[in-house]
């Protein structure tokens, strides 16, 4: 016989706390279990979306703060909403289609397509490479290491990270490195910005129309949503084997990745505007950046900085040889995996340590205009994103490659909204250039 209690059957002698508390034990066994399968999903997102705050990423930031102040913020923030947008669709891509994206561009527009997308890629991935070796240069002279040093030692760790590493061991020592990020925010938060000016230029669109105004914001775009970060991703996900029961977990670790992005990027935007656009400074590069700061903000900014832009220049040195790897393949058909050992997988490790050994011999040249390649690198990477994500949309919308996971036309009009914020940057660069 049972006795009532509001309603809900009890037994005699047994007290509510024990009946609930299995209960109590299965909700936290769901949670660990929900959180065990997101940390084995983690890692595209995150790696690829904070390898964007690279060398080029950081300098571009550094400029817009130091010459615009808090204005153009919201551009970052525009940028940053289309990396979430691209990158959860080249994450997705990867996962049903099971391929990068240069292969799947030569599948579906054609071998000439596909050399074409492939050739513009290695070369704007390789002046990014070279831009992130240019980084840790600029990073450990600060700390009074010689770039003749440091650049080789460099190479030597990122190319032993990535033949001996295995596919595990990389992404661990890659999430680690993007944990150092995290100095940029201390720096910014150092440099006691005007937080409600910070605020308005996030939320309040303003643009001179000038032609660096517009240069700058189209390099924002670019280093943002960089091409080699959405080839990167794509293939990625496909070398991590992750399944499509996994999509939900995966956006998750793509929107975190790219809101962190957007969230460093803010705290060097910040940091310079606080102390260089209220003195008049103007940078050209990250490392400038990181000395105009410690007379203005405290020795600890300045060695913050330039932390970070070791850790960020170090994780991108790593993923740009690797995401050029990846397409390379793709595109001759002989997809190549990390965990390949370089004689199962000769042409991915071939073009890992071409891409990394160039980088390195023209960074050591002796007056060799690093600040004019990596600019150069990311008007590239603007350009090259127009076809890209063109090819990507198509894909997005092709039935018989995505089935059930196509596109929606409200989500690829938003697509073609990105896309056509790029070509109007391009045209009012191109026209204020030689028109104006």
């Amino acid at each position: 016989m049972s006795e009532h209690n509001g309603g809900v059957a009890t037994q005699p002698g047994v007290p509510d706390a024990g009946r609930r508390g299995p209960a109590g034990l299965s909700r936290a066994r769901r949670m660990a279990v929900g959180a065990a399968a997101l940390a084995a999903v983690v890692g595209p997102g995150l790696i690829a979306g904070l390898s964007d705050d690279d060398a080029a990423g950081i300098t571009t930031y550094s400029s817009l703060g130091a010459s615009y102040g808090y204005q153009l913020l919201w551009v970052l923030g525009v940028s940053t909403v289309a990396l979430i947008l691209f990158q959860d669709l080249g994450a997705r891509i990867g996962v049903v289609t099971g391929q990068g994206l240069a292969g799947l561009i030569r599948q579906r527009y054609g071998a000439r397509a596909g050399v074409v997308s492939i050739g513009a890629l290695v070369l704007a991935n390789l002046g990014t490479t070279c831009a992130e070796f240019a980084g840790i240069a600029a990073g450990s002279e600060i700390f009074g290491v010689s770039r003749y040093i440091a650049v080789p030692l460099a190479a030597l760790l990122v190319s032993g990270l990535v033949l001996r590493g295995g596919f595990r061991g990389v992404e661990r020592v890659l999430l680690v490195l993007s944990a150092v990020l995290a100095a940029y925010i201390g720096a910014g938060i150092l440099a006691r910005p005007d937080w409600g000016a910070a605020v308005r230029g996030s939320v309040v669109p303003a643009m001179p129309l000038t032609r660096d105004a517009i240069v700058i914001t189209t390099a924002t775009l670019g280093t943002t949503l960089a091409p080699w970060g959405l080839a990167f991703i794509q293939s990625y996900a496909v070398d991590k084997k992750l399944d499509r029961k996994e999509l939900g977990l995966l956006r998750i670790d793509v929107i975190t990745g790219a809101v962190l992005t957007g969230v460093i990027g803010f705290f060097v935007i910040v940091a310079c505007a606080a102390k260089m656009f209220a003195e008049g400074i103007r940078v050209t590069d990250a490392a400038s950046a990181a000395v105009a700061l410690e007379p203005l903000a405290g020795p600890i900014a300045k060695e913050l900085f330039a932390i970070g832009l070791l850790g960020a220049s170090l994780l991108a040195a790593s993923i740009l040889p690797l995401s050029t790897a990846y397409s390379v393949c793709d595109v001759a058909g002989r997809p190549a995996a990390l965990d390949d050992s370089p004689r199962e997988a000769p042409l991915f490790y071939v073009t890992f340590g071409v891409v990394t050994v160039v980088a390195v011999l023209l960074v050591l040249i002796p007056g060799m205009p690093l600040v004019p390649v990596l600019v150069m690198s990311q008007v590239l990477n603007a350009v090259l994103l127009l076809p890209l994500l063109f090819y990507m949309a198509g894909i997005a919308r092709d039935r018989r490659l995505m089935g059930e996971f196509v596109a929606r036309r409200g989500v690829t009009y938003v697509y073609y909204v990105v896309i056509a914020l790029i070509v109007v940057c391009i045209a009012l660069m191109l026209g204020l250039t030689f028109i104006g």
